[in-house]
């Protein structure tokens, strides 16, 4: 009852790079099991500070579900700055508590665990958003990060196969690297360019940056995929022009996200046409005549449902770190 472990970095990034196949099952499955009211995700809360508008730090609590039996906690900072000096955007833990005792039981680095989610669910909603695959076209990012690296792995592990990637950064080095990553990788051409507008004719885009402000405002056409990972690069007129496809709807109504900012031009929340599980269960149907965008916020119950997976991986090849009497006290008297 009272055993705690701490799985470290190290650890948890070489599970989830051997685990990639598993990683998109349970992300489906808990996109299915979120939808269907087994789990609870409260709202995100963001910690900022007013002399680094671009900067914060975000907790986000989840219930996994009585069956699983586990709840837990990611604090995951932003800071876009540290790129300045070669280190990551982002930093995170997760913190996972046993449902039956509420006593936390690991503590993960989870900066990896949160990059696989997110580039999981973006090519979960790809693969499904595509259903005749990607053979034929071309996927276009913009952004050339962390995530957008896991993005293009998880797009390669899912099946999704273009002709070819190419790559737009404001950072042109960040594009170069992400574009010879994918070389690298998938033995697939992918190329560089300067101009935004170019890769927006792409028939999959995939939005990673760290964009705070919406900066695309011309519409997309019908056929093409958008994957708006990073949220606020679309203005609400593109936004309005497309089918929308959400993870969660009212988690995606809020902090100016694009589809938040389409609400408020608006006032309603028709331009929605359903979630990613909805797809997923054939209940959201989506036509020809229109691009599609996929919103997703990023739900706490995604961290937690990989972060266990990650957790039972490292126990059992032996590299959780236990920690011996991390409770003080472990009896009333």
């Amino acid at each position: 009852m009272f055993n705690f472990d701490v799985v470290p970095g190290d650890s948890v990034l070489n599970i989830l790079r051997n685990s990639r196949g598993d990683v998109l099952d349970i992300v489906a499955r808990t996109y299915r099991s979120h939808e269907s009211g087994e789990t609870i995700n409260p709202d995100s809360y963001f910690l900022r500070f007013p002399e680094k508008p671009d900067s914060r730090i975000i907790a986000l609590p989840a219930f996994l579900g009585a069956e699983a039996g586990l709840a837990g906690i990611k604090w995951i900072s932003s800071f876009p700055r540290n790129t300045e000096s070669g280190i990551p955007r982002a930093s995170a833990v997760l913190v996972l508590n046993d449902y039956e005792t509420g006593y936390p039981i690991a503590l993960l680095e989870a900066a990896n665990i949160s990059a696989a989610r997110t580039a999981a669910s973006a090519a979960v909603a790809a693969k499904a958003l595509r259903p005749d695959g990607c053979t034929g076209t071309r996927v276009a990012v913009v952004g050339g990060g962390v995530i957008a690296r896991n993005i293009c792995d998880y797009l390669h592990a899912a099946g999704c196969a273009p002709d070819a990637y190419v790559v737009h950064d404001l950072h042109e080095p960040s594009a170069h690297a992400l574009a010879e990553h994918v070389r690298a990788t998938q033995e697939r051409p992918a190329s560089v360019t300067s101009d935004l507008g170019a890769a927006l004719e792409a028939e999959t885009v995939v939005f990673a940056t760290t964009a705070l402000e919406p900066y695309v405002h011309r519409p997309f056409a019908a056929g093409q995929v958008v994957l708006n990972v990073s949220l606020r690069d679309l203005a609400p007129e593109v936004v309005l022009g497309a089918q929308n496809v959400l993870d969660d709807v009212e988690h995606c109504m809020k902090a100016n996200t694009s589809p938040h900012l389409a609400e408020q031009l608006t006032g309603n929340r028709d331009f929605v046409s359903g979630t990613l599980a909805g797809v997923l269960n054939g209940e959201v149907k989506l036509t020809a005549d229109r691009p599609v965008v996929f919103s997703p916020f990023g739900l706490g119950v995604l961290d937690l449902a990989v972060g266990a997976f990650a957790l039972r991986k490292a126990r059992e090849a032996g590299t959780a770190v236990s920690v011996p009497n991390f409770f003080g006290e472990t009896r009333r008297w």
